[in-house]
C-alpha cells in the first residue's frame, strides 16, 4: 500500500505548495523588516509551515473516505467553535474572529472552509441519486447556512462569501440544473442589494470607498489601496530587489504582510516575478482540478474541486483588491500571506487532495 501511495503521490503539487510556503515566509520577512513588534511573526510562520507540512503528509496518508464518517461530528464541532468565537472571541478590526487558547491564537473560520468542503461533498455524494429539485437545493443551502451564519455574525463578510462560493461550486459540480442556477444567480444579486443597509459600518465604507474613491485621502482603505497601486507600479518589469522597495521598507504600504503582500511582492520582484507566482498558484489549482477529474468517486472529486475553488477564489479576490478592481475584503493570498490558521487549513486541504490522487483508479501524468 505504501509503495502504491508514493507511486501515485502528486510530487508536483507538493513541491509547488512547499515553494509557495517558503516564498511566503521570505516575503513576510521583508514586509515586516525593522518592525520589532512584528518580529515574532517570522518564527511563528515558520513553525506553522513545518507543522503544516506534517499535517499535509499525515492527511494524505489517511484514506479520504474516512472523513465522510466524521462529517456530522466535524459539522457540530466547527459550529460550536464559531459560536464560542461569537461570545468570547478576541476583537480585532471591529470583528470577533480569533480565539486565544493561551499558547496560540486560532481562527476557526479558516478551518470552517475545509469543513464546508467535506460536509457538502458528503451530502452531495449521499444524495446523488435523489431528484435534483428545488428541495434538494434548499436542503444543501440550509446545511451550508448552518456554518455560514456564525461566520457572518462575527462579522466576517469576506469569509462568509467564500463559504457561499464553495457551496455553490459544489452544488454546480453535483449537477445543479441550469434553471436553478439562473434563479440562484438572480437571488444573489437581489440579496446583495437588500443586505447593504445591514452591513457593518466599516463594510459599507469599503464598498462606498471603492465606488466613490477620494484621491486625496490620507488614511483608511482609500489610502491603503492607493499606496498598493503605487507600490505595484514602482516594481516595473523586474522589481527593485528583495528588501529594497522604499514603499515597503519605509512602511508607506500598510497591512503589507497579509492583505497587501501581493503589492510588496510586485515592488520587489516586478511584473515578471508576480507572473511567475501567479502561474504557480494556477498550477496548484489545475493539479487540484486534475485530482477531481481522476478521482475514484464523486466524494473525492468534490473534495478536490472544492479546494481548487477555494484557492482560485481567494487568489483572484486578493489580487483584485491589490489592483483596485474590487472592494477591500481582507482575504489573504493562499500560502503566501501571514496567518497560521490559514496556512494550516490550506495544508490540510492539500493533504486531502493528495489522498484523493493517491487512491484514484487511473494514474495520469
Amino acid at each position: 500500500m505504501k509503495r502504491e501511495f508514493w507511486r501515485h503521490f502528486d510530487f508536483w503539487l507538493f513541491g509547488s505548495v512547499v515553494f509557495l510556503g517558503v516564498f511566503g515566509i521570505v516575503m513576510i520577512r521583508s514586509a515586516i523588516a525593522g518592525n520589532e513588534v512584528l518580529a515574532e511573526y517570522i518564527p511563528r510562520q515558520i513553525l506553522f509551515f513545518v507543522i503544516g507540512i506534517a499535517v499535509m503528509l499525515g492527511v494524505a496518508l489517511v484514506d479520504y473516505h474516512y472523513w465522510a464518517s466524521l462529517s456530522r461530528i466535524m459539522y457540530i464541532v466547527i459550529v460550536a467553535f464559531l459560536a464560542i468565537i461569537f461570545v468570547l472571541g478576541q476583537v480585532s478590526f471591529g470583528a470577533q474572529r480569533w480565539l486565544d487558547i493561551g499558547f496560540a491564537v486560532i481562527q476557526p473560520s479558516e478551518l470552517a472552509k475545509i469543513v464546508m468542503i467535506l460536509v457538502m461533498a458528503n451530502y452531495f455524494q449521499n444524495s446523488y441519486h435523489e431528484p435534483h429539485d428545488f428541495l434538494w437545493v434548499v436542503r444543501s443551502g440550509l446545511l451550508a447556512l448552518g456554518i455560514t451564519v456564525w461566520v457572518l455574525l462575527q462579522p466576517d463578510l469576506s469569509t462568509s462569501i467564500v463559504l457561499v462560493v464553495i457551496w455553490f461550486a459544489l452544488l454546480w459540480m453535483a449537477g445543479l440544473p441550469v434553471r436553478y442556477m439562473i434563479v440562484l444567480g438572480l437571488a444573489a444579486v437581489v440579496i446583495s442589494g437588500l443586505a447593504f443597509p445591514f452591513l457593518e459600518e466599516y463594510q459599507q465604507a469599503r464598498i462606498i470607498t471603492f465606488l466613490f474613491p477620494d484621491p486625496n485621502a490620507r488614511h483608511g482603505n482609500e489610502y491603503n489601496v492607493e499606496q498598493a497601486l503605487v507600490t505595484i507600479g514602482s516594481g516595473g518589469w523586474f522589481g527593485q530587489g528583495y528588501g529594497h522597495s522604499s514603499q515597503v521598507q519605509l512602511r508607506f504600504l500598510k497591512v503589507r504582510h497579509t492583505d497587501f503582500i501581493f503589492s510588496a511582492m510586485a515592488a520587489e520582484f516586478g511584473f515578471v516575478g508576480t507572473v511567475i507566482v501567479i502561474l504557480l498558484l494556477i498550477f496548484v489549482i489545475l493539479r487540484c482540478v486534475r485530482a477531481a477529474r481522476i478521482a475514484s468517486d464523486l466524494y473525492g472529486g468534490l473534495i478536490a474541486f472544492g479546494f481548487a475553488t477555494l484557492i482560485f477564489f481567494q487568489t483572484a479576490v486578493n489580487i483584485g483588491v491589490n489592483l483596485n478592481v474590487i472592494p477591500v475584503t481582507g482575504l489573504t493570498l493562499p500560502f503566501i500571506s501571514y496567518g497560521g490558521s490559514s496556512l494550516l487549513s490550506l495544508c490540510f486541504g492539500i493533504g486531502l487532495v493528495e489522498s484523493v490522487v493517491a487512491r484514484n483508479k487511473t494514474l495520469e501524468f
